[in-house]
């Protein structure tokens, strides 16, 4: 079983957004998911409970037990376990990325989610964790020419030496309405979307494939 950890210590960057997007992404392939919300916000339980279909398990609980679900997860014979930590708190962050065989680091195009995603930074280094970022949230490119906010940001993450994902996650209104009723945007009409979610995902299952687990 892989475990990954999807992280953001900035509140509001959609860390939820991406953990239950890659979740739905990995159960609509055909991967037995365990999502394990240490969020005390409880987002991700809520959002995979409104689900009609069956979709990806979702397990509630709190960072002195993120072992103990592990151990839950290999149990239940699940393929994959995404963990949504909560926001500004490293010691979870830590937590979560010593068991993790891989961390998804999710910001948006900000100096203050730049901010934060340093001090992500330094931990994953320290505990020699593979991970990637994922700028979320971030404002349309025009005729191809990425607007003023997201090349700063990019200027950053590249000043910070950041391993940064491919694919850039815009601000589509879809990736929150379709949680609203427990769907991915995977599933809705915007075919936009569903390629951003797909290419994400694509590129993720093939970090994880090529990293060893812990």
């Amino acid at each position: 079983m892989r475990t990954i950890a999807v992280i953001a210590l900035k509140g509001g960057s959609g860390k939820t957004t991406i953990a239950t997007h890659l979740a739905l992404a990995a159960h609509l392939r055909g991967l037995g998911t365990l999502v394990v919300d240490v969020d005390p916000q409880r987002t991700a339980e809520y959002v995979l409970g409104a689900r009609a279909e069956p979709g990806p398990a979702c397990l509630a609980t709190t960072r002195g037990k993120l072992l103990s679900a592990k151990f839950a997860a290999v149990g239940l014979k699940k393929q994959l376990m995404i963990i949504d930590t909560p926001a500004a708190s490293p010691e979870d962050v830590g937590e979560a990325l010593v068991l993790a065989d891989y961390a998804v680091l999710v910001v948006r195009p900000t100096l203050i989610d730049l901010s934060g995603l340093a001090r992500t930074l330094v931990i994953a280094r320290r505990l020699e964790k593979p991970s990637t970022v994922v700028v979320n949230q971030a404002p349309f490119a025009r005729e191809g020419i990425e607007p003023p906010l997201v090349k700063r940001a990019m200027r950053g993450l590249d000043y910070m030496k950041a391993p940064v994902a491919p694919v850039i996650v815009r601000a589509r209104s879809i990736y929150q309405t379709a949680l609203e009723t427990g769907r991915s945007a995977e599933e809705t009409s915007d075919a936009a979307a569903a390629k951003e979610i797909a290419a994400l995902w694509d590129f993720i299952e093939a970090e994880i494939a090529a990293t060893p687990e812990d």
